[in-house]
């Protein structure tokens, strides 16, 4: 390579976000241009930076994973997008590639397989962990039911998503209307569609199935 692939790091864990930069520093034919510890950060580096790839966790803060690759691919296209994650399950592995991400790599891959990943992507090839690979084409293959079906967390609206995670995170809905620059009202009103469309009538449930959805960390 002529000139250095600029990268940018999206993850909201500092010592993982180190350890990320360091190992690809090492790499002479890498160069990070910049860092993120949460979605909205994610954009606003793409926007300014024009990165070459973007190498994104997918639980993170304030917006999440998901929802920043959309954007992401929609202010910069030609970026190339390395998820790392921990989820394995195929809900979120075919969601990922739906919204725009080239790759799909499991945080516990070595440091070989992240090099490789990166390498992958960047030539236009996607790129996938080897360990869940069989299991995405077993789910096409046969087509399963769950994945077809619409369920109440595919009818949430974006910005329903995004109140939902700011509520797990536990901001008010003051603290949310000022964050989303939308009235108190609004995110009154989105609350309560939440809590209707998904059954769930507690901060408490609501934050669990946050959770569990991955639009925030458990720890």
């Amino acid at each position: 390579m002529s000139e250095k692939v600029r990268i940018v790091i999206a993850e909201d864990h500092t010592i993982l976000r180190e350890g990320l930069r360091s190992l690809l520093s090492s790499n002479a034919n890498f160069e990070v241009v910049g860092e993120a510890g949460d979605g909205r950060e994610a954009i606003r580096q793409v926007k300014k930076l024009k990165p070459d790839l973007i190498l994104s966790d997918l639980s993170m803060p304030r917006m999440n994973g998901m929802e920043a690759i959309k954007e992401i691919k929609r202010e910069s296209p030609a970026t190339k997008i390395l998820v790392l994650t921990v989820h394995r399950a195929e809900e979120y592995i075919l969601a990922t590639f739906r919204a725009g991400a080239d790759g799909y790599l499991l945080k516990d891959s070595t440091h070989s397989e992240l090099l490789m990943a990166v390498k992958k992507v960047l030539s236009g090839t996607r790129y996938i962990s080897p360990e869940i690979s069989e299991k995405v084409i077993e789910g096409y293959i046969e087509g399963k039911k769950s994945l077809k079906s619409r369920t109440s967390w595919e009818t949430l609206t974006q910005r329903e998503r995004e109140i939902l995670k700011l509520i797990a995170e536990g901001y008010r809905n003051k603290e949310i209307a000022e964050d989303l620059c939308i009235s108190v009202k609004t995110v009154e009103k989105h609350r309560a569609n939440l809590m209707e469309k998904l059954d769930l009538h507690s901060i408490q449930a609501l934050t669990t199935f946050a959770i569990e959805k991955g639009l925030v960390s458990r720890e």
